[in-house]
């Protein structure tokens, strides 16, 4: 059998309206560059007619290849499944929405023929609303700072790895995870390149706002303990505070004497200390709950069928 040289990684969601598009404008890409390639598309969970349209495909387009899910478990882990199971020397992911376009494919491979072995990509003129742009860049800043990595753009999934790095990923058992920053991780020369975005136009974005928060809480607590180091940081300084400020309050009885005045202030305080315990446990919560997570060891997805495979 000849070798799979470029693998296509593309996680399905209820993306009936955007496959077709897709499949014009991404198979004309992979089949001009004259190597040999597959497709591997893992439908989520789709309640719509996505898979009937995969597995028409599977037919129609040689090189195309479906894993089905038996429900919905997650963009990340749609992706894992699929690296488990491409045999490219060069595996790209693609977002089905076609927000990013299919055309830059050809720029990162070169970048990985270069010797490059993860190529990141900053999306250039970004078609996303203003809140998310600005919650985006916060989110992208934060991260560098807590995990030490220097990523311009966390959430943009158009991204090429060469074999070695994919591989240490699927050694990798994790149930909660976030594919970029992995890949950052096992990368001895990542690099980035801009490219285009454009407005969604067909169906709708499958992340939530709560589901955002929750992306980047599993990339900050999977990747770094910097939220446990700076609260306790913030525990210890605090404490201090606390201390001067009974001293300052015990003085100040003595010279002043009892006043009533100030009581509000003292709530305030208090309210706001107890605010700052319970922000806390909530970021303990998060790396206990991903050790409750781990240690149960449930499979992270279940297939429950492949087409276009070679068994």
């Amino acid at each position: 059998m000849t070798a799979i040289y470029l693998s296509i990684v593309i996680p399905v969601y209820n993306e009936e309206k955007s496959l077709k598009p897709l499949m014009d404008r991404l198979y004309p890409v992979v089949s001009g560059l004259g190597r040999t390639f597959e497709i591997i598309f893992t439908n989520d969970g789709s309640k719509d007619r996505s898979l009937d349209i995969l597995k028409l495909y599977v037919q129609q387009y040689p090189g195309v290849r479906v894993l089905e899910f038996n429900g919905n478990f997650g963009q990340h882990m749609a992706i894992l499944a699929a690296f488990e199971r491409s045999s490219g020397e060069i595996v790209i992911t693609l977002d089905a929405d076609l927000q990013n376009p299919p055309e830059e494919i050809p720029r990162m491979i070169e970048e990985i023929e270069k010797g490059h072995d993860v190529v990141g990509t900053i999306r250039e003129n970004r078609q996303d609303s203003l809140f998310r742009r600005v919650a985006s860049k916060i989110v992208n800043i934060t991260t560098n700072k807590m995990t030490g990595m220097q990523m311009s753009d966390y959430g943009c999934m158009l991204r090429a790895y060469h074999r070695n790095v994919i591989n240490n990923i699927n050694q990798c058992g994790e149930s909660t995870t976030f594919i970029p920053a992995l890949a950052q991780t096992f990368s001895s020369s990542p690099t980035e390149i801009m490219v285009g975005h454009a407005e969604r136009t067909l169906g709708e974005s499958k992340y939530s706002f709560y589901s955002l928060i929750r992306l980047n809480f599993d990339l900050m607590t999977g990747f770094s303990v910097v939220p446990l180091q700076l609260f306790a940081l913030l525990g210890i300084i605090t404490s201090f505070l606390s201390v001067g400020f009974a001293l300052f309050l015990f003085i100040r009885r003595f010279m002043i004497g009892a006043e009533v005045e100030g009581v509000f202030t003292l709530f305030a305080i208090l309210f706001f200390f107890i605010g700052i315990v319970i922000f806390g446990i909530g970021f303990v919560g998060e790396y206990v709950g991903r050790i409750y997570q781990e240690v149960r060891k449930r499979p992270r997805y279940v297939v429950r069928k492949t087409y276009g495979f070679e068994e």
